[in-house]
């Protein structure tokens, strides 16, 4: 796994390092057919330690969304979180480098929000279904059809989307702030299943507007299916079942907590239960298993094959010297309008 360019690291440096890993992973199981054995830590060593060591050398961050691997939330990220607190994050980063182990879109918002910094994706390809369902130009199209409409976009999102749109909004604070506006239409875009349950919830709330959605769907939330949790609760008694918003109606109306990244995981480690079933992306059951190794989860997350393409060495080559395709760039009109969209989500979230 070392490669020619590799810093040399002494064993003990080596042996420190793999012990590290392996009491951080030790209770990771949620990919089929990877291990994070001692083995397999020993493995990773040489890469999460040049990799932290280029971080001092370059004044780089390493922001990690819970959905990567294990071993990059855990072996170099510096924050890790959901969309939301990674774009605090990024916002209030004062490093030279950012690089955003996630996907495009996020590292586009990092870009928005940290202008002078250099922002970095490890693989250029780890796009986003949400995101790429939907374009600016056809967004604008769409606000000719609803001249009258606030534009809330979902943080999955283009940049161009983003600058064309009134506010940004994530699974966190989706509710609260389209309850906030005060306009009675709402062109929510891009996810179509996540405005279906924004309706139902605003209308249980007794909030009324109209929601307008465009067509896109998560490829990981949209195939959950509401007959197999209805199976799951009958060979797992007591079973929790927690669920993202990006589920389709169905799934939602038979899950016991429907929530953002981060409320899901509030959710497991606050509520008792035998079991859990996690109807998400597997990552983020890996970092319930590292946080929470006395709960047990009894599958059924889905990989996130975009999230996936994130590795350490793709990591360690973008720190050591990144490609054009690696670094993001946007016009300035377009991240100008974009930062207003994002800012405007700041400043009517809930503050905790």
């Amino acid at each position: 796994m070392i490669s020619a360019g590799t810093p040399l690291f002494t064993v003990s440096e080596l042996a420190a390092e793999t012990d590290r890993l392996f009491k951080a992973l030790l209770h990771v199981d949620c990919t089929p057919g990877k291990s994070w054995d001692y083995e397999a830590c020993r493995q990773f060593a040489p890469l999460t330690l040049e990799i932290n060591r280029l971080k001092k050398e370059k004044d780089a961050v390493i922001l990690t969304h819970s959905y990567v691997e294990p071993e990059i939330v855990y072996g170099v990220g510096d924050f890790k979180g959901d969309s939301y607190y990674l774009s605090l994050m990024a916002r209030d980063a004062k490093a030279k480098v950012i690089l955003f182990a996630g996907v495009v879109f996020m590292a586009e918002t990092a870009k928005i929000l940290s202008p002078d910094a250099t922002v970095i994706v490890p693989d250029r390809g780890s796009g986003c279904s949400l995101a790429d369902s939907l374009t600016g130009d056809q967004l604008r199209q769409l606000k000719a059809a609803y001249p009258d409409a606030a534009v809330v976009c979902y943080i999955n999102s283009t940049a161009d989307v983003k600058a064309e749109s009134d506010v940004c909004v994530t699974s966190g604070n989706v509710y609260d702030i389209i309850a906030s506006l005060p306009q009675a239409r709402i062109l929510f875009v891009p996810d179509r299943l996540m405005g279906e349950n924004v309706r139902t919830e605003l209308q249980r709330r007794g909030v009324a507007k109209e929601i307008i959605t465009s067509d896109g769907t998560c490829i990981v939330h949209d195939v959950f299916d509401a007959a197999a949790v209805a199976d799951a609760r009958l060979r797992f008694p007591g079973l929790k079942v927690v669920a993202h918003p990006e589920c389709t109606p169905a799934v939602a109306a038979v899950a016991d907590f429907v929530g953002s990244t981060g409320a899901m995981m509030k959710y497991v480690k606050t509520t008792p239960a035998p079991y859990y079933l996690m109807l998400t992306e597997c990552g983020l059951v890996g970092r319930l298993q590292v946080e929470t190794p006395e709960k047990h989860f009894i599958g059924g997350c889905r990989l996130c094959p975009y999230m996936k393409l994130n590795t350490l060495e793709k990591v360690r080559d973008a720190l050591r010297a990144p490609r054009p395709d690696q670094i993001v760039m946007l016009d300035e009109d377009i991240r100008r309008r974009a930062a207003r969209c994002i800012d405007r989500m700041f400043e009517l979230a809930p503050k905790d």
